[in-house]
């Protein structure tokens, strides 16, 4: 069956995203962008190579709103609609494979998504999002980190489309200034959301806010909806982040340590852990918890998966640690994930210039501090 796919857009001032994203998008039928303001001439030229393009302010700001009126562009008759952003570009053959999703009953498509890229290309942050959906029963809340909220009875019918893969390159020159101010705002409008009062603290912490962070974050783990042990943990890994920033290393590994307990699952809060320990030569701990970390095999599927702890860190963190132990075993141990941690990030020389070092170790030689 052919169904009608529409995707839809808003921006502002990216024009040197237009051609990309447009060819990327041309799988679909039809392409609608809200430009809440351009100056720099993205309207003309997304317009020049055939997308309906509407201009209008959207104030005060709020990306929930733009979204919501971006989607109003779209005919009421259309089957699947495609939010993505024209930073972002679809590997090909995106469309063929949402409709197979589709046929079997689908109201809302999860694929994978690729946050960001490292140096060399490979991929960074990946996890999967959810802004493929049906054109009714479909709208967009949150002032910022906004998501789909869906009216229909019970929950939507989701399927995942295999094989999807949307790719996110970001401006880096744009400011996210604006993040801090609409997630207060969110978190004012509706307290009792977990979500968005996690997201808040994460953003406190970015900001270098250490005491908003500890304390916001607090609010979340004590609110009866946060259930997910996920981003539970992740709340008392920036917790203790929080406090390690603070000079007050005791709280920090106390909350280090509930955090793997909260979800032993993860990677990551093994790996936050074994940097804190390695900070105080912690041979031994940062080599269990490296350990540790890479024996978790599975990536999540979820946005609480940091790229690092699925590249060169644990191989990183392990190869130093089993360097500065005295067993034979450890010497080779550390050349084998030196090797690994290099292979993983050739742009960082630092793991590279590691790897004499652990030869001689492994061979028996005196060991040579590292860097």
């Amino acid at each position: 069956m052919q169904y009608r796919v529409c995707v839809y857009a808003i921006c502002k001032n990216e024009g040197k995203f237009v051609e990309r994203w447009m060819r990327s998008m041309a799988e679909a039928d039809e392409i609608y962008v809200l430009d809440t303001g351009s100056t720099d001439g993205t309207p003309e030229q997304l317009r020049a190579l055939g997308a309906f393009v509407t201009e209008e302010r959207i104030s005060p700001w709020r990306f929930d709103t733009a979204r919501n009126r971006s989607l109003e562009l779209v005919p009421e008759d259309a089957d699947i609609c495609v939010c993505t952003d024209l930073d972002e570009s679809f590997q090909p053959g995106w469309r063929e494979k949402i409709e197979a999703a589709w046929a079997q009953g689908a109201q809302q498509i999860r694929y994978r998504y690729v946050w960001n890229f490292q140096p060399d290309g490979s991929e960074g942050y990946v996890f999967w999002i959810d802004k493929i959906h049906a054109r009714r029963g479909f709208s967009w809340v949150n002032p910022v980190h906004e998501v789909l909220r869906y009216a229909g009875p019970g929950a939507p019918q989701s399927r995942f489309a295999e094989g999807v893969c949307l790719e996110h390159r970001a401006d880096p020159t744009k400011s996210r200034g604006q993040y801090l101010p609409l997630l207060e705002l969110a978190v004012q409008e509706d307290p009792q959301n977990d979500r968005n009062m996690h997201y808040l603290g994460r953003e406190y912490m970015f900001h270098g806010d250490w005491d908003k962070c500890i304390a916001t974050l607090l609010r979340h783990l004590g609110m009866p909806s946060a259930r997910w042990a996920d981003e539970r943990s992740a709340s008392m890994r920036f917790i203790a982040r929080a406090y390690a920033a603070k000079g007050e290393r005791e709280p920090a590994r106390a909350w280090y340590l509930r955090a793997i307990a909260e979800a032993p699952h993860l990677r990551e809060p093994y790996l936050d852990f074994a940097r804190f320990l390695s900070e105080e030569g912690d041979h031994e701990g940062v080599a269990w918890l490296s350990g540790r970390a890479l024996a978790i095999a599975e990536r999540p599927k979820s946005y609480i998966c940091e790229g690092d702890a699925w590249g060169y860190l644990p191989h990183d963190l392990r190869a130093l640690a089993c360097y500065h132990m005295a067993a034979q075993d450890y010497a080779r141990e550390a050349l084998a994930q030196g090797e690994r941690a290099a292979a993983l990030a050739p742009w960082i020389e630092r793991l590279a210039g590691n790897l004499p070092f652990y030869r001689m170790r492994a061979s028996g030689e005196a060991p040579v501090k590292t860097r």
